[in-house]
């Protein structure tokens, strides 16, 4: 299996009571402390390159603050926060429920968290969310994350420096929180012309404010020019909170509403296994909407943007969520079974030499309907041998009993040992390393006679494949190696929050480039690279992807055989094939989240043309580091 750093987690919660009912209902004043940490812990898988937390205190006096943060990088990010954030919070068996409320850091109204895996290739604290401006004007002061990914970032850098701003940071959180801000003082000083005259007080006046402002007038001036998939999340120093998923729903959010609390989180089996809810009562957040909930604790879902062509993440389901959440389970499951023609072929359409297993752990739901496929195949087969045999009158019991105790061979063949840091060493020494992740279990195939069929959810890269896998396989000696891949060939870059940015990394672009140049259609690289540099000319909305042209003539059972080629181990002496998901079978088996540009390269936004083309010049010139 190869790690991709992909798309970030979010969790947001909004009590909606005063802080002392959840300490009579519950026991405790840090609940909503304790949910957070679990909305967190429970989508680790979704960043582990840093974390960060945010509170809003709604009853701080003058003088106290009312904004805490707490960030931390690394795989243990969370645990560190959180042991800072309890040893802040303190004992507070002996303190009033007036004096949490007013006084003890990290325990209010409005909870936001964060799990970053950068896409960019930037790291370090400066990039950990959330992201806070402050101001004196709590309606001014604004906690912002999010899960997303913008493909126009010059374009929103170059509308925050017209509007007079001066930027210090060049990245797409940043400018966002820079937009939102200058959006956030626009609405403040719009509901301040409104209500200056009718308030003697500037502390009335204040209050008015932050009791009139409209989240919803400042994510439809901002959002729009946002070109990319994203769920933003923020929270105003007054006690707004608000969630905006993209138009095309290209990142997940889903929420839970009850008379207590607000939730919002990047996966449904996460809010119902943390809070303990049905499956119906925890919703999606409908694409190109906003949730919302006000500083008096109205929750609305607003339509900011248009919702647009359905473009959901399928690489969300076959890999990235958790595979416990009840539709995601039966999609895996469906993914492997539509993949069992093709090893069929694979295997000759004979089960009696083949040993069917997974690379763990994220494959192993894929494996359990590949192996439900296959069985429905030997049922069949079966009760054809026994209808044969009854036609010719030679159906005994023994004759039975030998057809019906034909199965199909699974065995556990990987197992993944050890977490190697193979950071510590370069070069061979770093391979030699790496082909050590995988242990293998030995006795389970007979020498120069099996064939093993090997399901992993993605082969995007190969390096894994090669280096660590393959190697480990050809140590059992197998007459043949079948790899499969529930996910289909990876062509294309990735716009929108997958680490996934660089042609050359994927073994499918490895390999049409190998094939053009055995096939003499090499000459079809520099026509692409002189196409992909008059579509930057254009417009962006104009711009197409030219990086299509280059995988024309070409059927994917050619791209995957010079796959298996380019990947197979010196020292591999068994055959090896590659099966690929086709990109039917994947909408078949995930119809309602068709988002397949990395297969495809049919990009849901104009950003999406733009970055392939350019990615495609990168390569050609050979700027490697570019993303």
């Amino acid at each position: 299996m190869e790690i991709l750093k992909h798309e970030c987690g979010v969790a947001m919660i909004r009590l909606l009571k005063p802080i002392d009912y959840y300490i009579n209902k519950y026991g405790s004043a840090q609940y909503a402390l304790n949910l957070l940490y679990l909305l967190m812990e429970k989508q680790h898988n979704r960043g582990q390159e840093g974390a960060g937390v945010g509170v809003v205190k709604l009853m701080s006096p003058p003088g106290c603050e009312y904004m805490f943060r707490e960030r931390a990088l690394g795989t243990n990010a969370i645990s560190e926060i959180f042991d800072s954030v309890f040893s802040q919070v303190g004992n507070l068996t002996d303190v009033s429920p007036d004096y949490v409320q007013e006084h003890t850091p990290f325990v209010g109204e409005i909870y936001m968290g964060h799990l970053r895996y950068s896409t960019t290739g930037k790291s370090g604290m400066s990039y950990v969310h959330p992201f806070l401006r402050r101001s004196n004007w709590k309606s001014q002061n604004l906690l912002l994350c999010g899960n997303f990914n913008l493909t126009n970032v010059d374009e929103v850098f170059q509308s925050i420096v017209t509007n007079g701003q001066h930027p210090r940071f060049y990245s797409d959180t940043y400018m966002l929180l820079e937009q939102l801000g200058y959006c956030l003082d626009k609405e403040n000083r719009r509901v301040y012309k409104k209500y200056k005259d009718s308030c003697s007080k500037p502390a009335d006046l204040s209050l008015k404010i932050e009791d009139n402002i409209s989240i919803s007038n400042i994510l439809s001036h901002a959002a729009p020019m946002w070109d990319g998939g994203f769920v933003i999340c923020g929270a105003t120093g007054s006690g707004e909170m608000f969630a905006l998923r993209d138009s095309h729903g290209i990142r997940p959010a889903f929420y839970y509403i009850d008379d207590e609390i607000v939730v919002l989180a990047s996966e449904r089996p996460v809010i119902q296994t943390v809070l303990d809810v049905s499956l119906d009562s925890v919703k999606e957040l409908t694409p190109g909407n906003a949730l919302i909930v006000t500083k008096a604790g109205n929750v609305s879902i607003c339509s900011v943007l248009p919702e647009l062509k359905n473009e959901k993440c399928s690489f969300e389901r076959i890999y990235f969520s958790r595979g416990s959440d009840t539709d995601i389970y039966q999609e895996r499951k469906k993914l492997g079974r539509n993949l069992v023609p093709d090893i069929m072929k694979a295997i000759d359409n004979d089960f009696s030499s083949a040993i069917f297993s997974f690379i763990p752990n994220t494959a192993e739901v894929a494996f359990l309907g590949m192996i439900e496929g296959c069985e429905q195949i030997l049922n069949d087969n079966k009760a054809s041998q026994i209808l044969a045999l009854e036609k010719v009158g030679k159906l005994t019991a023994d004759a039975v009993k030998n057809i019906v105790q034909q199965k199909i061979t699974v065995e556990k063949v990987a197992i993944k040992d050890i977490k190697l840091r193979t950071f510590i060493a370069e070069g061979t020494k770093r391979n030699d390393l790496a082909a050590h992740v995988y242990d293998v279990t030995y006795g389970c195939v007979e020498k120069n006679k099996s064939t093993l069929v090997v399901i992993d959810d993605s082969i995007v890269r190969g390096t894994t494949l090669k280096q660590s896998i393959l190697r480990m396989l050809s140590r059992l000696k197998p007459k043949k190696i079948v790899i499969v891949s529930s996910a289909p060939l990876v062509r294309y870059p990735d716009s929108y929050g997958i680490d996934m940015s660089r042609l050359s990394d994927f073994a499918a672009f490895r390999a049409i480039v190998e094939l053009l140049i055995e096939t003499g259609c090499e000459s079809r690289l520099a026509e692409v690279y002189q196409e992909c540099k008059e579509q930057l000319k254009l417009p962006v909305e104009k711009q197409i992807n030219c990086v299509k042209k280059i995988y024309e003539g070409f059927t994917d059972s050619d791209i995957s055989e010079k796959i298996a080629q380019m990947l197979k181990p010196e020292d591999c002496d068994a055959e090896i094939e590659i099966v690929y998901q086709s990109i039917q079978g994947l909408h078949d088996a995930i119809p309602n989240h068709p988002g397949d540009w990395y297969f495809s390269g049919n990009y849901p936004t104009p950003g999406g043309n733009r970055l392939v083309n350019t990615a495609f010049i990168n390569f050609y010139e050979g700027n490697h580091n570019k993303r």
